[in-house]
């Protein structure tokens, strides 16, 4: 570990003392008690979102849509949508909407990971999501210290909690998380894929990254359910914001989405909806359903920074598609014109 990496996480455990916040000391135990159960990290790919730089808001960058998707064409065709609403909707002026519109033919048309529009800098940005594990496996559950809503609702039609990410400034400076967020800062920055089982290309770009985006900035901890595989733990739903939002996901899956999804027959929909009723009462972080095995579990994410702000994707980084038009034609006027 470098001095000044030392410097940093000294100055932390410092503000962690002149701060006197019991709540922040629990969390920096309940840290250190994970560090030790969970000694091992097991990497789960990359995951990628939208950030803005907007001057009116100031220098950082900020996320505008959560670093949690599996491909950045998602997250292109997701600004896209983003912006034909702000053009729709956002402005009456021409000039504006047609600034705003340039962006999404654009996105529309390539593979681009920036565009600009009316002064915002709009980026896609790539990220790693990684859990802790201990040695025989098993991967970290929710702690103690996880935010979890005011009201622990298991209404299926309830609003989930909304995503941490949101605004979330991405700053490698902002030192307010804690001595072990910051150790674990200055163990990631040489991180990089190194195993023979990564192509080649994926090594390299990875190597790559650690001089060109040499900072790390760690995103809000998300809760996931994972399922057990003969290959080990495999994700089964989508990152949620709290552990009982989690629950919440896998307990309508059972009740909902896989019986709809796959066509369940009445009693196999009876077993589910049985082992997502058991599950619930429980209060447990395991569902067990016809031989097979769920957990939550807890996902964390890094992303590096370099001079230039966040890292793009990267070009060994896959995509399924590729851009398309979303969205009708939308006039400078604000009309609407449904293609045919």
């Amino acid at each position: 570990m470098t001095h000044d990496w030392q410097q940093q996480i000294h100055a932390l455990h410092e503000e962690l003392i002149r701060r006197d916040d019991p709540a922040a000391r629990v969390r920096e135990a309940d840290a250190v008690d994970a560090s030790l159960r969970y000694p091992g990290f097991a990497l789960r790919g990359p995951v990628f979102g939208v950030a803005t730089q907007d001057p009116a808001a100031g220098p950082q960058w900020r996320v505008l849509q959560p670093v949690v998707n599996g491909m950045p064409q998602v997250c292109r065709d997701s600004l896209n949508s983003h912006l034909w609403f702000r053009a729709k909707d956002d402005t009456d002026d021409p000039a504006v909407r047609r600034e705003l519109l340039a962006a999404v033919d654009v996105l529309s048309r390539e593979p681009v990971n920036e565009v600009e529009a009316c002064g915002v800098r709009y980026r896609i940005v790539r990220g790693d999501e990684f859990t802790r594990c201990d040695d025989n496996d098993g991967l970290e559950p929710p702690r103690p210290t996880d935010p979890e809503p005011a009201e622990r609702t298991w209404d299926l039609r309830a609003c989930h909690t909304p995503s941490p990410d949101l605004d979330f400034v991405l700053d490698p400076d902002i030192a307010d998380d804690g001595p072990m967020a910051g150790a674990l800062r200055a163990g990631l920055r040489g991180f990089a894929y190194r195993r023979v089982r990564f192509p080649a290309p994926v090594r390299r770009d990875s190597e790559r990254a650690v001089h060109s985006h040499p900072h790390i900035v760690l995103l809000p901890t998300l809760l996931g359910v994972v399922e057990r595989e003969r290959a080990g733990w495999e994700p089964a739903l989508a990152l949620q914001s709290t552990a009982h939002d989690a629950r919440r996901v896998l307990h309508d899956a059972m009740v909902e989405m896989w019986p709809l999804l796959y066509r369940f027959d009445d009693e196999r929909k009876a077993v589910y909806a049985k082992a997502a009723e058991e599950f619930r009462a429980l209060g447990r972080d395991e569902a067990r359903v016809a031989g097979r095995v769920f957990r939550i579990c807890r996902a964390e994410r890094l992303l590096r920074m370099g001079p230039d702000g966040p890292e793009i994707p990267r070009p060994s980084d896959v995509d399924e598609y590729g851009p398309m038009k979303i969205h009708p034609t939308l006039l400078d006027d604000g009309t609407v014109v449904h293609d045919e």
